[in-house]
């Protein structure tokens, strides 16, 4: 339960934030992800696996552009719990269908540093993907990534080096229901 001070925090956050995209941009950052994933995986009956909870936004507006066959699957891995900077990797749920000899397009909101999707891509494959592939509705720019060059397959927007939050991004677990993509103010 939010305590009063922590609303205030959380109004206050939000009535500070900057837009960087608003929700049409992002609307048509993911009409344009759909077309592409048309294009590689129309022929293919992919499994798409949603990070949750942050790539649960893009999971379900994605999805309703694309007219082939697919199967929808999620995992739960996390290094924030909540706070504002990771920790080590913590797997909450893992995906329940056989991934064996399928193409596998793994849904997530950001591709920040990358240490969590290095691992689930890492895991896929483990479980004999014929095929692992990357679709973010946000690259963040700056040069900390977890692997040199790491970027993702598909990607919605690329954003400035800011905390970020909004369709699907928490700040301290709230506005992943924002309207577009805002920087917290001072980040």
């Amino acid at each position: 339960m939010i305590d009063t001070a922590q609303f205030a925090e959380m109004k206050k956050v939000r009535d500070n934030a900057r837009e960087l995209f608003s929700l049409a941009q992002i609307d048509e950052a993911i009409a344009r992800l759909a077309k592409e994933l048309t294009q590689t995986y129309s022929d293919k009956a992919p499994v798409l696996i949603t990070v949750m909870n942050g790539g649960l936004v893009l999971a379900g507006k994605l999805v309703q552009h694309l007219g082939f066959p697919l199967e929808m699957d999620y995992l739960h891995a996390t290094r924030y719990r909540g706070e504002t900077s990771g920790g080590d990797i913590e797997w909450i749920v893992t995906p329940t269908m056989s991934l064996t000899g399928r193409h596998v397009v793994i849904l997530d909101d950001i591709l920040d540093v990358g240490t969590t999707l290095l691992a689930i891509i890492e895991a896929c494959k483990l479980q004999g993907a014929a095929s692992v592939a990357t679709c973010v509705l946000v690259d963040k720019e700056h040069d900390r990534k977890a692997a040199v060059g790491l970027k993702a397959d598909f990607t919605g927007v690329v954003a400035e080096d800011a905390y970020l939050f909004g369709c699907g991004m928490d700040y301290k677990n709230y506005w992943r229901n924002a309207p577009g993509i805002y920087a917290v103010e001072g980040s």
